[in-house]
């Protein structure tokens, strides 16, 4: 991804290893400052992906896979390593992708660099199926976090609109502020930014106001696990977006690799829900909100229903919800996703 540090351009990954470290951008502090977190043991690792400094389920899967090639050459007891990474994140699928794939690969170093290069090659290629889908004027409306932050380069949600800009279309992205922890405001915002892409922050009850007038030709969103059927969990509020798109005639796309899909799960009422600590409702800014003694729900994701999906932007194309059974075909013969055989 690009990144202006100091008035000057610079390409960076969202995580990456270097000399017995494994280095992450510190998501939490964008966009106000470009900090880096460095992991030392698999305790960092878990702090890490816990705690948010990485999210974004790609970002995870590498982050964990890099995490368990660290515990292995710190001589850490490798079993308990894998444990305290796969109680991190529940929802995200890609985690237990990496772990197994780490697993089979016998915590190899070149394993975790080869399933860190596997993602972002194939979000690459969700971003050239995905420019076909928009046209030069389009206006397209995005939900959280889905670009490089999220991956590790590219992104999801985000490829399709920088080979969009690269490609000389002049687009314009509508951007969920995305609460409680405002992933679109600090970092959709700031990735557009950084690329040169039209954007504006709009609070998350506007988008049915943009789009009922027309403001709004496609959405496109990413996710952290989809289901045999086509139902996929994404950042809460991902759900009303959709409903709100189909009752507006508006294309609705799921842009993800095949890591992303869970085709153990038939349905996603199978999916696990992360419910996250009340205080990222309750403090804004440091300050507490609402009566004293008031409590706060905090389900970090929420599952769309399949009916509301145009399509899901792989990199192995884009897959209409009655045709997942083709793409499940696909994923099943490609060696790379034979590898791994997750059990959670």
């Amino acid at each position: 991804m690009k990144i202006n540090v100091d008035g000057e351009e610079r390409k960076f990954r969202s995580v990456w290893f270097e000399k017995d470290e494994v280095v992450l951008i510190e998501q939490r502090n964008l966009p106000e400052k470009i900090e880096f977190y460095r992991a030392k043991n698999s305790d960092d690792i878990a702090y890490a992906i816990k705690h948010m400094v990485v999210r974004g389920a790609p970002a995870i899967g590498v982050t964990a896979a890099y995490g368990l090639a660290l515990a292995k050459i710190k001589g850490e007891n490798m079993e308990e390593a894998v444990e305290k990474i796969r109680k991190t994140r529940p929802t995200a699928y890609d985690l237990f992708k990496a772990i197994d794939f780490m697993k089979s690969s016998g915590f190899d170093i070149h394993a975790a660099e080869r399933y860190s290069q596997e993602v972002s090659g194939r979000c690459k290629k969700i971003g050239e199926y995905g420019n076909v889908l928009i046209a030069d004027g389009s206006k397209i409306l995005t939900h959280c976090n889905a670009g490089a932050l999220a991956v590790v380069d590219w992104g999801t949600a985000l490829a399709p609109m920088r080979y969009a800009k690269e490609s000389g279309k002049n687009i314009f992205v509508f951007v969920d502020e995305t609460r409680p922890r405002l992933q679109g405001a600090k970092l959709t915002a700031w990735e557009l930014e950084q690329e040169g892409i039209d954007h504006a922050i709009i609070a998350d009850n506007a988008a049915g106001y943009f789009m009922k007038k027309g403001d709004v030709n496609l959405a496109i969103v990413g996710a952290d696990r989809i289901c045999a059927n086509g139902d996929f969990a994404n950042k809460i509020g991902t759900y009303e977006k959709a409903v709100l798109a189909k009752e507006n005639g508006i294309p609705f796309y799921v842009a993800a690799p095949g890591t992303t899909f869970d085709f153990n799960l038939k349905t996603g009422d199978e999916i696990p829900i992360e419910e996250r600590d009340q205080e990222e409702v309750l403090v804004v800014n440091g300050k507490k909100i609402g009566p004293e003694n008031s409590k706060a729900r905090n389900p970090a994701f929420d599952v769309t229903p399949n009916r509301y999906v145009s399509g899901y932007i792989t990199e192995y194309g884009i897959f209409r919800p009655d045709q997942l059974g083709d793409l499940k075909r696909k994923v099943q013969s490609d060696l790379f996703m034979r590898t791994t055989t997750p059990t959670a």
